[in-house]
């Protein structure tokens, strides 16, 4: 076994349930041929976590290279069914394709894995393809013709045509949000944002927890929030908390699983999403960076967009159907660009800010961090005054170099050398904050374009107004 293995496996005896050092020295494994350990690996890791997608693609990988095609291609199928957009995937089905000859099939599904992610472009995969073109029926008519990510037949779409003739899309399973959950987390798993987590309990939580009460002054349960700050400091984990503090179901999705390439199926989408929420209330239903789909109509010229906007804003009224039980809520880094009429009342009539986190704030999340990697000495107090600035996505790179230049270390000298507070300051001072150059742009609209005082949170957080 090479040394690096030895390293690694010696590692996780000291910590057997490492997820990342698993999945290290599982791909070790595969690339020294040695696929009964790396199995063994990736199956340890789907223990505590069976839908892990790293894992399951591993799994599938292992079969490929054992020459069980069929059952590589059944996990790989199994896999987009549940995350459509796993970029990883697509291409292992590719190569499965390409060793089946059914190179159309391959180069759709290459084409779209590149797309959801160029970092995998493979040019072993582009030359066993070079050449080859979908034909029209099966490039541009893709969707029409029923053929799902897998390249397997579906349902066709003639069937659920309009009186129009245009086909139906929307349904929840198409839009990858069949398979909701409840939340396991909640706000102690989250460190810091006590401040937050206050407004939370009082705008959302306690309404929710004393429903008869609301309904006793005919006050509906559910609404609209609107969580902004900058990139990384905790919005889309803050909303899955409060999914499971109020053991509601919760329901998130993006832009790429709403907008569709034929006029007016987006906003069928969109009507979809929000029926699927009705129907499991109470939900919570998580827009993520929802700047991407409440833009300001004012900058869009094209009417698509438009219409897709006006759609929401009409879901979000429960024009048609009720939305009681169903709680909207929406995260951006860009609150400027989102359309006004989202911030009236019936709407986004809640905005919370989600600065970064404070001193205790990033005390509190090193020390959540810190619990599944061998630390030795460690001050979370003392780091957490040399990260003034820092967003939990920073910590956690901090957290990522140290881990790199340390498992180096422990690599070379074949035993597990732990984590000290020195190693983590000294990866802190490599890294630089990403919250500057939000606030950097938040200032600006704040101070000039302020005036129904949506941003004063920012000015209070800058020092630029009183609290």
């Amino acid at each position: 076994m090479p040394q690096n293995l030895d390293a690694l496996r010696l590692a996780l005896q000291h910590s057997p349930d490492n997820v990342p050092l698993l999945l290290l020295f599982a791909e070790g494994c595969l690339d020294e041929g040695m696929l009964e350990e790396a199995a063994q690996s990736f199956h340890r890791v789907l223990n505590g976590s069976p839908s892990h997608a790293e894992a399951r693609i591993g799994l599938a990988q292992v079969a490929l290279l054992q020459g069980k095609a069929s059952e590589a291609a059944v996990r790989a199928e199994q896999i987009l069914s549940d995350t459509p957009d796993c970029a990883a995937a697509c291409l292992l089905l590719a190569r499965i394709h390409i060793t089946e000859g059914d190179l159309p099939k391959a180069k759709a599904l290459y084409d779209k894995g590149v797309a959801l992610n160029r970092s995998l472009a493979d040019p072993g995969i582009e030359k066993d393809l070079h050449g080859v073109k979908l034909s029209p029926d099966e490039g541009a008519g893709r969707k029409r013709a029923g053929i799902t990510s897998s390249g397997s037949q579906v349902e066709s779409a003639e069937d659920h045509d309009d009186d129009d003739g245009h086909p139906r899309g929307g349904a929840a399973f198409d839009l990858g949000l069949a398979d909701f959950e409840k939340p396991k987390l909640n706000f102690s798993n989250v460190g810091g944002m006590e401040a937050l987590k206050e407004e939370i309990r009082m705008k959302i939580i306690y309404p929710l927890q004393h429903a008869e009460l609301f309904k006793a002054y005919d006050k509906k349960i559910g609404g609209g929030v609107l969580l902004y700050g900058p990139p990384g400091v905790g919005k889309t984990l803050i909303s899955k908390a409060t999914a499971g503090e109020i053991k509601a179901n919760f329901i998130a999705l993006g832009l790429h699983q709403i907008l569709d390439m034929w006029i007016g199926n987006s906003e069928k989408n969109m009507h979809e999403v929000f029926e699927l929420a009705r129907q499991n209330a109470p939900s919570i239903l998580f827009f993520d960076e929802v700047d991407a789909l409440a833009a300001d109509r004012r900058d869009l010229r094209q009417s698509a967009g438009r219409n897709l906007i006006n759609a929401f804003l009409s879901e979000m009224d429960g024009a048609e159907s009720d939305n009681d039980g169903v709680l909207i809520i929406g995260a951006t880094n860009a609150p400027w660009h989102i359309d006004p009429a989202f911030r009236r009342p019936g709407r986004f009539d809640r905005t919370l800010f989600v600065p970064p986190p404070d001193e205790a704030g990033r005390a509190a999340i090193i020390e959540v961090m810190a619990q599944k990697k061998p630390v030795g000495e460690l001050d979370p107090r003392t780091l957490a005054k040399k990260t003034d600035g820092f967003s939990g996505a920073d910590l956690k790179a901090v957290f990522d170099l140290a881990t790199e230049e340390v498992l180096n270390q422990a690599m070379k000298n074949g035993k597990v050398i732990p984590l000290t507070t020195k190693d983590l300051i000294k990866a802190a001072s490599r890294h630089k904050p990403t919250t500057k150059a939000w606030f950097e742009s938040a200032k600006n609209y704040a101070m000039y374009s302020n005036q129904s005082g949506f941003y004063d949170d920012v000015l209070k957080f800058l020092g630029l107004l009183k609290r």
